[in-house]
């Protein structure tokens, strides 16, 4: 499966687990999407893709490898570099989605999702 596909099937993964962690506490839903749409653009992807790359096997640098070099489209609002990034992370969790969820399931638990939110646009 290509890169992009992994990508996209990884973006609505990683915005999934993103809204089932931050159910609790209750808030109003304009609130969750804030949140929400804070910890899934590019550049908090950016750094959860950081945190996690002590912990990646070979052959998975080698998916976020192909998903940061498969990225073809360019974002309006974040820097190439960064949206490479990003896209690799959702490369990586496209990937695993399809072949390991338990492995998936391990590496979510190593992010933290208290980055700092970004102010409101």
């Amino acid at each position: 499966m290509s890169p992009a596909l992994l990508a996209y099937l990884g973006d609505a993964v990683f915005e999934l687990y993103v809204r089932q962690s931050l159910l609790l506490p209750p808030k109003r839903i304009r609130n969750y999407h804030q949140e929400v749409v804070s910890k899934v653009r590019a550049e908090a992807q950016l750094d959860y893709l950081q945190t996690l790359m002590p912990y990646l096997t070979e052959a998975e640098c080698e998916v976020v490898r192909r998903g940061r070099n498969a990225t073809t489209t360019r974002s309006r609002r974040a820097a190439p570099d960064v949206y490479q990034q990003a896209s690799a992370l959702e490369t990586l969790i496209g990937y695993l989605y399809l072949t390991d969820r338990s492995r998936l399931s391990h590496l979510f638990s190593l992010l933290t999702l208290d980055l700092p939110s970004s102010p409101s646009s």
